[in-house]
């Protein structure tokens, strides 16, 4: 299984170009497993409010079409997860990063990240480029 970061997920549904050649073979050989954390909509919602990102639809409607377009199965953040990414030691203090990283630990799944803090946390495969 693999986990799509966010702006992983944003640029495989947007703008391919920004993925390395080596984050979208890794895309490919995992489809059918690909993941993404139900907490990337609210990174991708407040980042279209701040506007630090443009999209040609809502939020809402970029993370339906998108997850069905690619195949990418949401889990959804749980209070138990939650605690779980309190947990971690404190090397990654994005509180969304946090719940990416343990959302991948939960479900034993790589993350495709460009994000070299997330590669610092133990029993967790992460891929770039």
């Amino acid at each position: 299984m693999l986990l799509l970061d966010t702006h992983a997920m944003v640029w495989l549904a947007s703008d391919l170009t920004k993925l390395p050649r080596t984050a979208r073979d890794t895309i490919r050989a995992h489809a059918g497993e690909l993941l993404i954390s139900g907490i990337s909509g609210l990174e991708i919602a407040l980042a279209v409010k701040r506007g630090r990102l443009k999209l040609p639809v809502s939020p809402d409607e970029f993370m339906v079409v998108s997850l069905k377009q690619h195949g990418i199965r949401e889990i959804p953040v749980s209070a138990t997860l939650g605690c779980l990414a309190a947990r971690l030691p404190d090397i990654h203090n994005d509180p969304f990063d946090r719940i990416i990283i343990a959302t991948a630990q939960q479900h034993r799944a790589k993350i495709l990240s460009k994000d070299t803090l997330m590669a610092r946390y133990p029993d967790l495969d992460v891929v770039w480029g």
